[in-house]
């Protein structure tokens, strides 16, 4: 498991809908070591930081494995790494076998999954398409944030290290599924709302559809 690339890049004004957007969706590949800081990386920002950033989505990860997925998906576009907006493109870590609250060494760093990523249109502005957002939903090739548990540098080719296995067994895409595909699977519910890595915003969600159903 290592960083394949890194990436970084400042919020900029684009057109959307004929008004401007600020983003920080835009990221670009950096050859150098860059300091990993509890709410983010150094030379990195999120312009919308009511849903963006913050200590639970300090870093966001992306498996390059997924981009072989998405060229076949979309052959007419020219698929960089960055292109989805991740800090980190990695290589061995996958939604469907890495858990909430695994922490892992990076470089100096240390960090820890909490939870997947949720697509805004803004990912559709960095496509140029409507379309990817619910397809990027529906393919559960989400990435994952990262919390910062040490800040610490890190760089193209440092190796990911598993320090310790999180004990809930609640996958990042379990909790993907439970938001799309499995709604109404009251004991995945259950694991998640008892997952305390997992962060107080979809705990309560969760928690809210497990009454909701227990009400039915």
């Amino acid at each position: 498991m290592k960083v394949i690339s890194l990436n970084v890049g400042l919020p900029r004004l684009v057109m959307h809908n004929g008004e401007p957007i600020s983003t920080g969706i835009f990221k670009e590949p950096v050859a150098r070591r860059v300091m990993v800081r509890t709410l983010n990386l150094d030379g990195d920002r999120q312009a919308d930081l009511s849903v963006h950033g913050g200590r639970d989505k300090a870093v966001y990860a992306y498996p390059s494995e997924h981009y072989d997925f998405w060229r076949r998906e979309l052959p007419e576009m020219e698929l960089s790494w960055g292109m989805f907006g991740e800090n980190l493109t990695t290589t061995g870590l996958l939604e469907t076998e890495t858990n909430i609250g695994d922490r892992f060494k990076i470089g100096s760093a240390e960090v820890m999954v909490t939870q997947p990523r949720m697509p805004c249109y803004k990912l559709g502005i960095r496509f140029g398409r409507v379309d990817i957002i619910k397809r990027f939903m529906v393919s559960e090739h989400s990435g994952f944030y990262l919390s910062v548990l040490k800040e610490g540098e890190v760089g193209v080719g440092d190796e990911v290290e598993l320090i310790e296995k999180s004990s809930s067994s609640v996958r990042v895409v379990d909790v993907t599924r439970l938001y799309s595909s499995q709604k109404h699977n009251t004991e995945l519910l259950k694991r998640a709302i008892a997952t305390e890595a997992l962060p107080e915003s979809w705990r309560a969600y969760f928690q809210d559809r497990l009454e909701k159903l227990n009400r039915q």
